[in-house]
């Protein structure tokens, strides 16, 4: 059966508690790295985090700016909001190719391994002043995947620091496995509907500002959330997930993926192509 192609941000709760799944952290043993240090992939797994790091130049991030402001007027124009630009690279070339961004893949393929997919992609898009936040959760408790091998690259469109509602991370929690959480209603102000409660016994709290250009990569296990935007400033990032050829998507979560290293088996990701819209 053809499967959507829409996904929603938060994911019917009720199917993803059916799909058996391998939850934990898995390290990664890679002793020839190409495009991170060693001590950056020791820090990767003792952390479940690494940044910043230095992918788009000044110039560059300029137009994706310019890019994603014309995106995003669409978007409002036509009933959504800041935060609802989801699975853009089934939508859009230019987020497609993003995904498949030289330099960010080859951080990914040292961490994941040589078959690498990139299934997702989203802006979390904080308008100034908008007063909402994204509580401490994981991300793996959202998706459908088995074992829990994938991660987040989360890319800064703007300048992200604390004052805008940067993203704040608890090192070292992606080692605890799936934590309990708490649900929280649409009238609450969390962008998501999870909330991990004191999240300081699993980890070491901090802010991980980013340059726009820059990304940090988090484990798909790290308890992370961030602040609401009280500033002046906009602050838009956008987040791209990837996890190795050999995870299993399900709930059509599959039909999302891109072979963006290596080789993949197309009965499991049978590759999303390119879309012609920019």
């Amino acid at each position: 059966m053809q499967q959507p192609t829409e996904f929603a941000i938060i994911p019917d709760r009720a199917s993803i508690a059916t799909v058996e799944r391998d939850i934990r952290f898995f390290p990664t043993e890679n002793r020839l790295p190409q495009a991170l240090r060693a001590e950056q992939i020791e820090a990767w797994n003792v952390d479940g985090y690494l940044g910043p790091l230095d992918v788009y130049e000044s110039g560059e991030i300029d137009e994706i700016r310019a890019y994603f402001d014309e995106l995003l007027a669409s978007t409002l124009a036509a009933g959504g909001d800041s935060y609802s630009i989801s699975s853009a690279h089934l939508k859009h070339a230019r987020v497609w190719e993003m995904l498949n961004h030289p330099r960010i893949v080859a951080y990914v393929s040292d961490l994941l391994g040589e078959n690498v997919i990139g299934w997702g992609s989203h802006f979390f898009c904080k308008l100034p002043g908008d007063g909402k936040r994204v509580d401490w959760h994981q991300d793996c408790s959202y998706w459908p995947l088995t074992p829990t091998r994938a991660l987040t690259v989360w890319l800064a469109i703007d300048d992200a620091d604390q004052a805008n509602g940067c993203m704040e991370i608890y090192a070292g929690s992606h080692v605890h496995g799936l934590i309990d959480f708490e649900i929280s209603d649409e009238e609450s102000g969390n962008v998501l509907d999870q909330s991990v409660k004191h999240p300081e016994q699993y980890g070491r709290h901090q802010v991980t500002p980013l340059r726009a250009g820059q990304i940090s990569i988090h484990s798909d296990l790290l308890v992370h959330g961030s602040a609401p935007n009280n500033s002046d400033r906009r602050r838009c990032g956008l987040t791209l997930r990837y996890c190795p050829a050999d995870v299993l998507a399900y709930l059509g979560w599959n039909q999302k993926g891109v072979v963006v290293s290596g080789t993949a088996d197309r009965e499991r990701w049978p590759g999303a192509p390119k879309p012609t819209t920019p």
